[in-house]
């Protein structure tokens, strides 16, 4: 599986509250994380580092027997989140600095072309294949309850005045119940994990413009980036592009 990871302050803020990082291990299970800490919030990139940090460290500590079925993975998956929000919701109530802090997550455990994907916030999974494009999560907030229920247009949706409002995020609260997804990735699919300073500025057709064409996976992530900031740039913008396509 090719892959690349950006993560950009974007043109506006002053700090990088987003973290987004790959690991894979020996035994070929891989997982992509991305996390964007709570703008407006206290240290959002304090919570943001430690839920790359520790679901790392989990998921080298894991043994490979806890991965053998679709439930175990699961299990792990819903077990980490917890673990993690525990532990950052712990740390804000015991840094006065760090109060009310918290964080977006998604969690993306690959086996082959298995995936299996936490989500909490509104950080989001796109999938791209057969010339089609998916969104796969469903955000945490305030306007899309608004959007689901019928009550706005995904035009006023777009730039309605409480868009930022996020209604479940890492830290916030002292338990939490991530939404959970599963794909399976033909040979020519691709998968995006990206922050809302992303999927804020670009269309699901704009990113499949980048995406498609032979240029090289690190290629698109950077004009993925770079259209973002040409659109304003006004939040944090990470990224994580997956593809099982066989790029030269």
């Amino acid at each position: 599986m090719n892959f690349t990871v950006e993560s950009d302050i974007g043109l506006k803020r002053k700090i990088n509250e987003d973290r987004a990082a790959f690991f894979e291990r020996p035994d070929h299970f891989k997982l992509a994380i991305l996390a964007d800490g709570m703008g407006g919030h206290n240290a959002g990139d304090v919570a943001s580092e430690m839920a790359i940090t520790e679901m790392h460290r989990l998921f080298k500590l894991v043994d490979a027997e806890d991965f053998a079925s679709k439930q175990l993975k699961l299990d792990w998956l819903r077990n980490a989140v917890s673990h993690i929000n525990q532990k950052i919701y712990q740390y804000s109530l015991t840094h006065e600095n760090c109060q009310g802090m918290g964080t977006t997550m998604i969690a993306a455990l690959l086996d082959e072309n298995e995936c299996l994907i936490s989500h909490v916030g509104d950080s989001r999974v796109y999938h791209f294949a057969d010339e089609e494009v998916k969104l796969v999560t469903r955000d945490h907030s305030y306007v899309n309850i608004l959007l689901e229920n019928g009550e706005i247009s995904e035009e006023e949706a777009l730039n309605h005045p409480q868009k930022n409002f996020i209604l479940k995020a890492l830290g916030t609260e002292i338990s939490i119940e991530p939404d959970f997804y599963e794909l399976t990735l033909s040979n020519e699919a691709y998968l995006l994990i990206c922050s809302d300073g992303l999927s804020n500025k670009l269309t699901t057709t704009e990113m499949a413009t980048i995406i498609t064409p032979q240029i090289s996976i690190e290629e698109k992530g950077k004009k993925l980036v770079q259209l973002a900031n040409d659109r304003g740039g006004e939040d944090n913008i990470s990224l994580i592009l997956m593809t099982t396509v066989q790029e030269v």
